[in-house]
């Protein structure tokens, strides 16, 4: 917050210095600054041990209300070889970052960094698009994390013994660790679909395939971790303890996951309707 406040003041102080400041160079480190607030890489460092230690709710707060500000005063200064760095450096660590993890929040918080790393560039070719983006993403993040706070999930040796009496409630989560990674035919598809057609538009095929390639990484250990809940004989307890479930809190999240598997179902079918 310093550096950013500093580097404020220079570029108002800039023409009252007779131009002796370098104005792209003010510009870059508060650039600079806004990455490091979003999250995103090679300024990442302090976002997976700060997810670590929050509550669910305040860890959603994190992943997506805290990144709004950053994100709208990025598009704003639109330096684009630094963006292109952050992007690919973001959507790289996003993915391999995740591949050890047996914690569900720095799980959750590599997988932020490499979404934003889609974000950052759906910023360089149009305002709409990241907004759509983060919505998408808001609400996936927003299914997961409710779900997760409902039960006190935390690992992942949790998810594969919590869910023995309750099939349907392990087949919805894993299907929305599907639809946050992107496939399709999930909503989380959408979102990415957009960015991928705007950037081949844009001739950004470099930045497009190493963005494909992160996100097939971040697919893998999604379906890793799945199939690894459903084909494997994992250890199960021979007692089925009582788990607490508070009705309209699972109803509501089986809606909302409704709308996360069959959602891009749903808008193809009123886009070709109407």
């Amino acid at each position: 917050s310093t550096v950013l406040l500093f580097s404020s003041i220079l570029l108002m102080l800039k023409n009252n210095l007779n131009n002796e400041i370098n104005e792209s160079f003010t510009s870059m480190i508060i650039m600079s600054a806004l990455l490091l607030k979003s999250g995103a890489a090679p300024f990442h460092f302090w976002f997976p041990n700060m997810m670590e230690g929050l509550t669910w709710m305040n860890a959603l707060m994190l992943m997506t209300w805290q990144k709004i500000a950053p994100l709208m005063l990025i598009s704003y200064l639109n330096i684009k070889y630094l963006l292109l760095i952050s992007v690919i450096l973001s959507v790289v660590i996003g993915a391999i970052g995740g591949l050890n993890q047996t914690s569900l929040r720095k799980l959750m918080a590599f997988s932020s960094i490499n979404h934003l790393g889609w974000m950052l560039s759906s910023l360089m070719i149009s305002e709409s698009i990241w907004l759509i983006y983060f919505f998408f993403y808001s609400f996936l993040s927003f299914v997961l994390t409710f779900m997760f706070n409902i039960f006190k999930l935390f690992h992942l040796n949790q998810l594969f013994s919590w869910f023995v009496n309750s099939k349907i409630l392990k087949f919805t989560l894993f299907m929305n660790f599907l639809s946050l990674g992107g496939l399709p035919p999930f909503l989380g598809f959408l979102p990415k679909w957009l960015v991928i057609q705007q950037l081949t538009l844009c001739n950004q095929y470099f930045l497009l395939t190493l963005m494909m390639m992160s996100t097939l990484i971040t697919l893998f250990f999604y379906l890793r971790i799945c199939y690894s809940a459903f084909m494997m004989n994992y250890f199960e307890n021979n007692w089925i303890m009582k788990m607490n479930m508070i009705s309209n809190n699972t109803n509501m999240y089986l809606i909302m996951t409704f709308f996360s598997i069959f959602g891009l179902f749903m808008i193809s079918l009123f886009y070709f309707m109407f």
